[in-house]
Order: structure tokens, then C-alpha cells, then sequence
């Protein structure tokens, strides 16, 4: 039988490249030696308590810094010679974004659709999608944290990016608008879109990563399928209190038992 077009599988291919890369602050190292790897299709998850190096990772493979050391390569490219490219391939969503507060969201993302030469029909069919068709006339200065997530992801899918990488995406939406952008981007990973996400819900990185990356000062603790990371059968369990009721382990629950810490400190 014949396989269509919307049923084939995106070609498998390595689209972020990180390795033994390090960046120092001052005394502070705040990445300290870390190699990752993601490809076509593909979806990691970064977790990690605040300081962890999350975001200085995160913002060496968008090209907002430059590593002390090691080696970055996104579509086999780098940021030194083939920025301009990078920039039309990647959609990026930071974790706090400022817009100008007299514009509306619809003036907002036709503002960024220019810089990429892209029309108008885009700028609606992303409002429409992110559930911003009530607030496209309204100037960012008066969206909720939550609608401000949601256009900034927005602006980070005009591009239609082959690699999105999103900090933080979900903080301050309710749990039902968490549920509609997460429907969002499974269906981008079905065209075979990457996805780099920090986060700090262990149910959004359950639900949306097939591999998880655990860091902590600035190293990679331990990485892998959920599966493989969290112990099976009675090695899964742990007591709750000090009655007979148990639960089943979660990431949090592993960082606590690598760490001493939780992810969420």
C-alpha cells in the first residue's frame, strides 16, 4: 500500500549540535561542559532549578551568546558565518519578551512577519491558532502574562521555524490553555519541526519531550527517554509520609535523589 504524503515520516536528521561547550561568568561557570544533540522531529526537554545553566545553554544555541569554548552547530551551520540564515530557520520564544505597549497583538506580529517578508494571511492564521482572536485588537501593555506567552509564541511560529526553541512557554497560563499550546505543538512535530523546551512542569515535559536533559550547576546530570530515566516496578515506587500510601516516582523525585534539591527551587 502506498503511504501519502501526510503519513511519511520526516527524514531523520541532526539539526542542533552541542558540544563540550562551556561559558563562564566571572567566578560563576554557568555552563560547564555540555554536549547535546537533537534531530529532525525531535523533542527535548531542558529541566533544572533556577541557575542550573538552562537559559545560558539555551541562549548559545539561539546566538544570543557566544560559548568561552566548544562548539555549536545548528543545520550543521554556525552562528559566526551563517547568521542570517540561522535566523530565518529558528523560532524562538524567550521567557519574558517586550513588546511595545501601544501596539496591538495583530500590529505586533505583522510588525515581526515584516522582517521576514511575510503577509498578512500569516499574522491571522496565528492568532487564530494561538486562541487570540478576541484579543487581536487589544495593545500588548493590556494582555495578561498568559496572552503575552501566547503571542510570543506566535511570533516565534511566523517563520514556519524548522527548529523552535521555547523557554519557559507555559508559565501563567491556566491548565487548559497549557493543554491547547502543547496540542499546538504536537502538531508541529508531526511536520517534523524540533522543539527545545526548558521547563519547569514535570507533566508538560512528560507530555511533549521524547528525551529528557536534567541539569544542574551548569552540568547535564543525566539524560534519556522517561522511561529509561524513571525506574520501573517496585524500584518506582516511594513512600508517601509515614502511612502505608505510596506513589509512583516522577523527574522531580529522581533530581531530588541525584541532587538533595527539587527541580522547582
Amino acid at each position: 500500500m502506498a503511504i501519502s504524503n501526510e503519513d511519511r515520516q520526516p527524514e531523520r536528521e541532526l539539526v542542533i549540535r552541542v558540544v563540550d561547550v562551556h561559558k563562564r561568568f566571572k567566578d560563576v561557570k554557568a555552563v560547564d561542559g555540555v554536549s547535546l544533540e537533537v534531530e529532525t522531529g525531535e523533542f527535548v526537554g531542558l529541566l533544572g532549578p533556577n541557575g542550573a545553566g538552562k537559559t545560558t545553554l539555551v541562549e548559545m544555541i539561539e546566538g544570543i551568546r557566544r560559548p568561552d569554548s566548544g562548539e555549536i552547530a545548528v543545520l550543521g551551520r554556525h552562528w559566526r558565518t551563517d547568521e542570517r540564515y540561522l535566523r530565518g530557520v529558528m523560532g524562538i520564544s524567550l521567557q519574558e519578551t517586550n513588546f511595545i505597549d501601544k501596539l496591538t497583538a495583530r500590529e505586533t506580529l505583522e510588525l515581526f512577519a515584516g522582517f521576514y517578508g511575510i503577509g498578512r494571511d500569516r499574522s491571522d492564521s496565528l492568532i487564530e491558532l494561538v486562541g487570540m482572536q478576541k484579543k487581536r485588537d487589544s495593545y500588548t501593555m493590556n494582555l495578561s502574562h498568559g496572552q503575552r506567552q501566547k503571542l510570543a509564541l506566535a511570533i516565534a511560529l511566523l517563520n514556519h521555524p524548522r527548529i523552535l526553541i521555547l523557554d519557559e512557554p507555559t508559565t501563567g497560563l491556566d491548565p487548559n490553555a497549557r493543554r491547547e499550546i502543547w496540542g499546538i505543538l504536537k502538531g508541529l512535530k508531526k511536520q517534523g519541526t524540533a522543539l527545545l523546551i526548558t521547563t519547569h512542569y514535570m507533566d508538560e515535559a512528560e507530555a511533549l519531550c521524547d528525551r529528557i536533559v536534567i541539569m544542574n550547576e551548569g552540568r547535564v546530570l543525566v539524560e534519556g527517554t522517561i522511561e529509561n530515566l524513571l525506574p520501573s516496578g517496585e524500584q518506582g515506587v516511594l513512600p508517601i509520609g509515614e502511612g502505608a500510601v505510596w506513589k509512583r516516582m516522577n523527574l522531580d523525585d529522581l533530581f531530588v535523589s541525584l541532587t538533595g534539591r527539587h527541580l522547582h527551587e
